[in-house]
């Protein structure tokens, strides 16, 4: 099975010790067990896009630092580092949903 934005949002999560349940974006979303919905992204974040305010189908992308979000782009098909104005640019894009943290307990 190939790779999408999800995994590859929750593998770069795994890589700095965090683990995030496998939840496609609308589930994600939902999510008030593993995480919780934030209004300003601090690194690690997870950060929702889509054409429309919905969380069904949007992309997943990581937020880094300042203005920089990290994703696996299908349209370049690897993973790349963006500002939020790039997205902005792309009508698929286009609407933040929201940003989710995952909960780190113990």
């Amino acid at each position: 099975m190939g790779s999408n934005c999800q995994r590859y949002a929750y593998s770069v999560l795994g890589l700095f010790g965090i683990w995030c349940p496998p939840l496609r974006s609308s589930d994600l979303w939902l999510d008030t067990n593993a995480t919780s919905v934030v209004s300003v992204p601090r690194p690690l974040d997870l950060l929702l896009f889509n054409r429309i305010d919905e969380p069904f189908g949007a992309h997943v992308g990581l937020w880094m630092a300042q203005d920089e979000i990290l994703h696996l782009c299908r349209e370049i098909g690897t993973p790349v580092t963006w500002p939020v104005a790039e997205f902005d640019r792309r009508p698929r894009y286009v609407k933040l949903v929201g940003v989710k943290r995952v909960n780190r307990s113990g």
